[in-house]
């Protein structure tokens, strides 16, 4: 099977009723300069339509120009997109929905070295986490 890299629309948490819902009942990680909220979507409503929706952001309290905030979020988002496989792939292993969200919490600007290395450790603790809630059947 090929392996794609790609981050298409449905791919990305835009609906306000969802983000809303994340932020009320969200569990959170932190893996400094990003703060990460996730929610389990397997009986917390409607279905997502795709597996894993993910939303990123940076604090404008932070960073006052909107060129640096969305250097960092393309940043971010390539780093993303480049590594959520594993993720995607325990996901439908396991038949969970998962919604995630970003935030960028740090106070200097980023390079893409840290924002990769940061965004594997990441996916690695939420991989951990679903292994944790979800048992492998033997």
């Amino acid at each position: 099977m090929k392996k794609t890299f790609t981050l298409s629309k449905q791919e990305r948490l835009k609906s306000r009723k969802r983000i809303e819902q994340l932020f009320r009942e969200g569990k959170s990680i932190s893996v400094f300069p990003y703060r990460v909220l996730y929610l389990p979507v397997a009986g917390a409503g409607a279905p997502l339509s795709y597996p894993l929706q993910a939303g990123i952001t940076v604090s404008n309290k932070n960073f006052k120009k909107a060129v640096h905030r969305n250097k960092i979020k393309r940043l971010t988002r390539e780093a993303y997109r480049l590594q959520k496989p594993g993720l995607e792939q325990k996901l439908t292993e396991t038949g969970r929905q998962l919604m995630l969200f970003l935030i960028y919490t740090g106070r200097e600007m980023p390079d893409f070295l840290l924002v990769k290395e940061k965004v594997q450790v990441i996916l690695e603790k939420l991989i951990h986490r679903i292994d944790e809630n979800h048992p492998p059947h033997t």
